[in-house]
Formats: structure tokens, sequence, C-alpha cells
């Protein structure tokens, strides 16, 4: 069922002109892949298997800022855990990263609403480009902003640039994410967040208590969530 936190708002997303979607755990199911990139990286980096814990903690936050803050590395460290992490991940293909079932119905009946559909992505920008070319969801994005510099940490200004990109306010647009960082980077440029817990990165507890609006558990229900009825094709 979906969960709404905040009635009155959550009564306006369906007439937002702009969705603006994560990409990992949000459109694409790359937790698996993530997290068995980083479990070898991480072992090889010398760390012991009985220390990686959850590494599905990984899936949200910026690299390389998410290893120092999940696993408390220095911030080289961090950015050399990260270099071997992308020499291993840019050779993976389409399979690393596919659509979340029903995914592609839901951004097409988006689309033929006559909805803006845009990604903001921590992931770097070529790769992210990559990543959506070879799923075969490219055509259905107005918009795909990834990260510019590994300096980047907030997802505010991703939101913000993808705002800028469509001259949109923030009262026009809403966000979906799978986890808080999604939601409070969208907060922060003033935009609701619809969060989504069918990747099985963040929970209910985590999303709504960062502030989202409403959670989805499936990608049905956030169809129901974005368009107020169920999408066709979803």
């Amino acid at each position: 069922m979906l969960s709404v936190m905040d009635e009155e708002v959550a009564a306006t997303v369906p007439g937002r002109r702009l969705v603006i979607f994560d990409f990992d755990g949000t459109v694409a199911d790359t937790k698996p892949c993530i997290v068995e990139t980083a479990r070898r990286v991480l072992l090889d980096f010398g760390m012991a298997e009985e220390d990686l814990g959850d590494l599905g903690r990984l899936v949200g936050p910026p690299f390389p800022y998410a290893y120092t803050l999940v696993y408390g590395l220095s911030e080289a460290d961090a950015a050399e855990v990260t270099r071997r992490y992308r020499q291993i991940y840019r050779n993976l293909g389409p399979e690393a990263w596919p659509a979340f079932p029903g995914m592609r119905g839901l951004l097409s009946s988006l689309r033929s609403a006559g909805r803006l559909v845009a990604v903001a992505s921590s992931k770097n920008q070529p790769l992210l480009e990559r990543c959506i070319e070879g799923q075969g969801t490219g055509d259905l994005f107005d918009f795909v902003r990834g990260k510019q510099s590994d300096a980047m940490r907030s997802k505010t200004q991703l939101i913000e640039a993808v705002l800028e990109h469509f001259s949109l306010g923030p009262d026009e647009a809403v966000m979906v994410g799978d986890r808080s960082f999604d939601v409070e980077g969208a907060s922060g440029a003033g935009v609701p967040c619809v969060g989504v817990t069918y990747a099985d990165t963040g929970d209910l507890a985590e999303l709504a208590g960062a502030g989202a609006v409403e959670v989805a558990g499936s990608v049905a229900e956030l169809g129901e969530a974005l368009m107020g009825e169920a999408a066709p094709g979803v």
C-alpha cells in the first residue's frame, strides 16, 4: 500500500509538470552490482569480510564520500577505493544496471501524459549517460544530470540544475528517490520527494524520517503517486 505522510502536498504531485528521478535504486536495479563490486574492491584494499557489514549502505551517497561516510576511510583512501571501483564498473555491461520491471512503462506513461521526465543522479555524468543508453531508456528522459565532479556531495545542486534547465520553479517539480539523501536534497531545492523502497536500499522509516511526502513499495505504487491513478503498462 502507498504510504502517505503529507496528504496536502501528495495531492499536488500528479499535477506537477516535471518528475525528477534518482537513478540507482530508483530507475535501475543496481544494488547487486554495486555491492559485489564494492566488496571485491574493499577486500582487495585490506578490509576484512566481517567488517564490511551492509554494503547496501553505499547505494545512495556519492562516491568517494560514501566510503568515508560508511566506513570512515580517509579522503585519500576513499578516492583510491573509488578509482579501483570505477576501473571495474566502467567495464561492465547493461546487465549491471537493468531498469526495474514496469519502469519503462511508467516513464512512457508520464511522457504520454505530457509530463517532463529527468534524472538527477550522484553518478558521474558520462557513466550515467552510458547506463541510461545501455538499459534502453534514453529516449524516455528529457534531460539527464549527473555529478560533474567528485567534490559535489549535495543532491540539491543537481536538482537545482535540472530546474534551471527547464526554467521551472520548485512548485512545478517532484523528486523520486530511494534514500534519505534524495529526500534531503530535494528539500534543499524546495521540491517534495516521493520515496521508493522496492530496491531494498532505504526503508519506510528512513524516507519518512527525512521528509518524504509519500513512499511507494512498488513501481505500480509509484505510478499511482505520480499520476493519481494506475499507470498503463506498469
